[in-house]
């Protein structure tokens, strides 16, 4: 049978497009290492980093959480925060891929697993988003990822069809969800990598 034609390309964000690293982010606030290893536990490997990301826990009330967790001053959770949002620096040869996607008039659209504050200061501190068609963040939604009803909502949503969308995640959780539901999918691993498995994949 015939190969579906793909012309539409949803991106994750955190770690396709930016950097997202938890360890580094540690490192570069927290000198201790055995604090650093206290602080992931309570604050990235915690269920309410998920519920921030799900738009079910608000960022002050997520470090007030986490100050009383690890038993250390409000002020810098919430300075933590910010400088979680601060690290989320562009991968620039991820945006070279979609520059190159634009020019050939692939339609893109962004799906992330992220909070509505993160997401208003990443359109605030750079202006690429207006190459994407659609984006829709977790956070906004109030679903996650690799949960079936995000995927249904983006497909709904812009009026996509799954098997002529390509589906761009850094993880197998996420890429193997997508695939269930008849969407294309490739698992990120870096720039080069994506741009090639998309080649195989997209419309001449």
């Amino acid at each position: 049978m015939p190969q579906t034609p793909i012309r539409h390309v949803i991106f994750d964000f955190g770690g396709v497009l930016l950097a997202w690293q938890p360890q580094q982010i540690l490192r570069s606030f927290y000198e201790d290492e055995a604090l650093r290893e206290r602080i992931a536990q309570a604050v990235f490997r915690h269920p309410d980093w998920l519920e921030m990301d799900r738009g079910a826990l608000d960022e002050d009330s997520a470090a007030r959480r986490f100050a009383q967790r690890v038993g250390r001053p409000l002020a810098e959770m919430r300075a933590l925060l910010e400088h979680v949002k601060e690290s989320l620096i562009l991968m620039p040869e991820s945006v070279a891929l979609l520059a190159d996607l634009t020019r050939r008039g692939v339609l893109l659209y962004g799906l992330s697993n992220m909070s509505v504050p993160t997401f208003d200061y990443l359109r605030r501190r750079y202006d690429l988003w207006s190459r994407f068609q659609g984006i829709v963040i977790s956070g906004a939604v109030q679903m996650m990822k690799p949960e079936p009803q995000i995927f249904r909502h983006i497909e709904q949503r812009y009026a996509l069809a799954a098997p002529a969308t390509v589906f761009v995640d850094d993880s197998p959780r996420n890429v193997e969800a997508a695939a269930l539901l008849g969407f294309k999918t490739i698992l990120f691993r870096d720039a080069r990598q994506c741009a090639a498995d998309l080649e195989r994949l997209l419309v001449p």
